[in-house]
């Protein structure tokens, strides 16, 4: 069942599940989404009363997940165009020729094809590749670091994401959005920092934070860093 709620000059959407408990509880998932877990026969203005009640911290989640959420500009993939790479800016360079491959030179990603409309097919596949070679190199030194709370990944793993830079499965995979290839190392330092804590702390509660500051103390200037640089 949906609902919505004005707060302010904002609305606030969510989805309500009834089951057979006691309390109403109320969680904003990484896509934003809030979902109202009720009892069953739970009047809905109770239930409206209750969201406006949280509002203000149902807002903050949003907006803190907010920053996981690529917001890529779109690209042509033509030459001159400008590309990040690990935080710098490079300008990519078609060139036809009769093999197909990408590399960077100096201040330019150079790519070559014999159909420039399959540069941007080049252009990320040759982000995911540098990308897992270079986020296992970045995330082995902070894996090991984590072996002193008795917790490892059972892998790591790159995979396109439109709504999330990282993720950490019920198994203790980490999930990483190859975009990320785009932003400094500490950006990509803080998103698998992140997804570790959340081998010890499933949810984003206080005790999540309190490890994650001291596991990187400086993390929130990373966050908005990678939220303003690929936005």
């Amino acid at each position: 069942m949906k609902d919505f709620i004005e707060f302010g000059s904002q609305r606030i959407d969510f989805n309500i599940k009834f089951s057979k408990r006691k309390t109403l509880g109320i969680t904003v998932n990484p896509e934003m989404e809030v979902i109202i877990n009720s009892p069953e026969n739970t009047p809905t203005d109770l239930i409206k009363k209750k969201v406006e009640k949280k509002a203000g911290w149902i807002i903050k989640q949003q907006s803190y997940f907010l920053s996981f959420h690529p917001r890529i500009k779109e690209r042509k993939y033509v030459s001159g165009e400008t590309h990040l790479y690990m935080g710098r800016q490079y300008r990519l360079k078609l060139t036809e020729s009769k093999k197909s491959e990408v590399r960077y030179k100096g201040r330019f990603i150079e790519v070559y094809t014999p159909k420039k409309d399959k540069a941007k097919e080049l252009v990320l596949e040759w982000y995911k590749i540098r990308a897992k070679a270079k986020f296992a190199e970045i995330a082995e030194p902070l894996i090991q670091k984590f072996k002193k709370y008795n917790v490892e990944p059972k892998g790591l793993y790159i995979q396109n994401m439109s709504k999330r830079w990282g993720s950490c499965t019920p198994k203790g995979k980490i999930i990483l959005n190859p975009e990320l290839m785009k932003a400094p190392k500490a950006c990509i330092e803080y998103v698998i920092i992140h997804e570790l804590c959340h081998l010890i702390h499933h949810d984003h509660t206080q005790k999540f934070i309190d490890l994650q500051t001291k596991e990187m103390p400086d993390w929130r200037r990373w966050k908005d860093k990678l939220e303003n640089l690929l936005a």
